[in-house]
């Protein structure tokens, strides 16, 4: 009898160490493939839950990569003017828009913002953040406790170096922008 406590004890375990870990992860779809992110919702659990809510509820899918500096970061995440789908979509306008939900107060924290690093893009008020993230292709210390990280790419980041890279005259704009063709959860 003590044997099948045990048992049972042992595989509850095994299952929700699986649901835990697979919580903490992400996969965002690129036209030349799959990126898996790690989400770090010990310190930006707020952002965490904000970007995983959006995601699940497909509002990420084919929302274009608006801004796009070469060796700096690719941004992306206005759900409302950047969706390429929607009858709001107005490429001049994406990177002014967020979602519906109401603004984030700042999670900034101790994670660096390395090659790979996700954060959450904001206005010149710390508390702005709703739907809009980057991703570095380098690392940049200047962000570094100024913006919200709340994730990391841990495979694919070469297909986020293949993103369509924007006019550095423009600040980035890039005007046929490659888009999210879905984010989810695993």
């Amino acid at each position: 009898m003590n044997k099948f406590f045990l048992k049972i004890i042992f595989l509850l375990l095994i299952t929700t160490n699986q649901s835990i870990s697979e919580e903490k992860f992400m996969i965002l779809k690129l036209k030349d493939g799959d990126v898996k992110i790690e989400l770090f919702s010990d310190v930006a659990p707020n952002h965490v839950k904000r970007i995983k809510e959006l995601a699940d509820n497909g509002k990420y899918d084919n929302v274009v990569f608006h801004r796009v500096i070469d060796g700096f970061m690719a941004q992306t995440g206005d759900v409302k003017f950047g969706n390429s789908n929607s009858n709001d979509f107005d490429l001049k306008r994406a990177g002014m828009g967020g979602s519906e939900l109401p603004d984030l107060n700042q999670e900034f924290n101790n994670l660096p913002h390395d090659r790979g690093t996700l954060s959450m893009a904001r206005s010149s008020d710390p508390n702005s953040a709703n739907s809009q993230f980057f991703i570095c292709f380098k690392p940049a210390p200047f962000l570094d406790k100024q913006y919200t990280v709340f994730g990391k790419v841990i495979e694919g980041m070469e297909f986020v170096d293949k993103i369509k890279k924007g006019d550095e005259n423009q600040n980035g704009a890039v005007s046929d922008p490659d888009k999210i063709i879905s984010f989810k959860s695993l």
